[in-house]
């Protein structure tokens, strides 16, 4: 880990809050268009690319917390075509003197979500295979929920270590 500052680590910690507010925003997003999906479940595949989005944006959100702690904490972001998954390894382990930002369960979980998110930037919505989206769904709330644990349990760290660098 590259030395930073204690107000560094702060904002970084604040930034990610902020990413995690966004999420659980995202959440509520998700629980709207799935109620409307039971209220008339024969428009409901009028719904799924709605809902693909989200997932998609789901991922994202999750990434951009990484991004920001590879960036501020760990010097950048890997290189290659393959950045993106091999930013979400490196974020499921201990490494460079932080602690693990996601459990490796976790992480692994969000490598089916990184996936779709291919599938997403690279079909038009009407090509969506909606039992994945409703697989994904499924899937969707037992995740959140592990990476918001583990998220906030990392920005736990973060301010513990803040508050222990001298002349904070």
């Amino acid at each position: 880990m590259r030395p930073i500052s204690a107000a560094a680590l702060r904002e970084l910690a604040a930034d990610i809050e902020a990413e995690l507010a966004r999420l659980s925003r995202l959440e509520q997003a998700i629980q709207q268009v799935q109620a409307e999906i039971e209220r008339d479940q024969l428009r409901s595949h009028l719904f799924y690319e709605n809902l693909a989005l989200k997932l998609h944006n789901f991922y994202n959100g999750c990434e951009k917390i990484l991004r920001l702690v590879a960036v501020e904490l760990n010097g950048g972001l890997p290189t290659g075509a393959d950045w993106h998954q091999r930013l979400l390894d490196r974020m499921g382990q201990e490494r460079e003197g932080r602690p693990a930002v996601l459990a490796p369960e976790t992480a692994s979980h969000l490598r089916e979500f990184l996936s779709f998110r291919h599938i997403v930037r690279n079909l038009y919505g009407f090509e969506l295979d909606s039992s994945r989206v409703a697989a994904l769904l499924d899937r969707y709330p037992s995740l959140w929920a592990k990476v918001l644990r583990d998220v906030k349990a990392f920005v736990e760290w973060l301010r513990t270590l803040a508050d222990h660098i001298p002349n904070s």
